[in-house]
């Protein structure tokens, strides 16, 4: 049997959060029997916090069975890109009917790009009306943020009490020089004001080359050496979150299980030494960040600015 993982707080909400957190979207590419397994297997390990969104296909309803089955051993949390409350309404019933279940621990304004959406989201007919509108009918209990654009998401959390963010927190997005990107700031904010900070994207390499195989499901190239991917699981563990999300191919899941159920803190001196080796490389958001570059900071040469 394995260790059961250790919990942490998630910010003000009065949950602790397992160390890792399910990443549903690792079951798109699954059958039903395969997906179950998983969701056992995670449940087992002392999982408690599962993350899924409309936007990763299939994966609301390959995680539904499970949630039905389970539902009270979950806080799960669900995602949405709409930035119109019309379209937040109807996309939260939609992941409601999909999951098979009538409520959402945590809803989040999925994958927040640029000020432009930010006051789309919080403006008026925002779809920030519709999570309030949701929390206080009892379909929601809080309300989350999520993306790669930290200098956005440090202003939305300045502007909105906003109850969890979510970002990506691993040495090449600390190593990476543009302000936008930097998640220091970021979670210094989110401390400061009790939110809880979610990791994502723990064993990013880079990003995947042109033309080359991809043999795994996640967006980005993943560290595939165990020992690699235990020092970035420590290294995303060794700061102040609740909880870093599993990424989107189960075949990563048995060494970040290992990592995080004998997790120790990665000291300081070893921790800047994994950002200084990062220098120079290629990062992981060049075309998408151009919003929150003109905004937050000066635009990187050779990014087409």
């Amino acid at each position: 049997m394995p260790a059961s993982l250790a919990t942490r707080p998630l910010g003000r909400t009065g949950h602790a959060s397992s160390l890792l957190a399910f990443g549903a979207a690792a079951l798109w590419p699954l059958d039903q029997t395969d997906a179950d397994a998983a969701v056992e297997d995670a449940l087992a390990r002392g999982v408690n916090h599962f993350d899924v969104a409309p936007s990763y296909g299939d994966a609301e309803l390959r995680l539904g069975p499970s949630v039905e089955r389970h539902r009270e051993r979950m806080f799960l949390a669900c995602k949405t890109r709409e930035r119109r409350a019309v379209g937040a309404r109807e996309e939260l019933a939609r992941s409601l009917e999909r999951l098979r279940t009538d409520r959402l621990d945590l809803y989040q304004c999925h994958a927040l790009s640029s000020r432009v959406e930010l006051e789309q989201v919080l403006g008026p007919r925002g779809a920030i009306a519709a999570f309030e509108e949701a929390r206080d009918a009892g379909r929601v209990r809080f309300l989350g943020i999520t993306g790669h654009h930290c200098g956005v998401l440090r202003e939305a959390l300045e502007r909105y009490p906003f109850d969890s963010v979510m970002f990506p927190l691993n040495p090449l997005q600390a190593a990476d020089p543009d302000p936008a990107l930097d998640y220091r700031p970021l979670l210094e904010t989110a401390e400061r004001r009790g939110v809880g900070a979610i990791g994502i994207k723990a064993i990013a390499r880079g990003p995947w080359a042109d033309g080359v195989w991809r043999e795994y499901s996640t967006w980005y190239e993943p560290h595939t050496d165990p020992a690699t991917i235990r020092e970035r699981v420590r290294y995303a563990l060794s700061h102040p979150i609740a909880t870093t999300v599993l990424p989107s191919d189960v075949r990563l899941w048995p060494v970040i299980f290992d990592a995080a159920e004998h997790f120790e803190t990665l000291p300081r001196p070893e921790r800047d030494a994994l950002v200084e080796a990062e220098r120079g490389r290629d990062p992981l958001y060049v075309v998408s960040m151009q919003p929150a570059r003109q905004a937050f900071g000066p635009a990187r040469a050779g990014s087409g600015a």
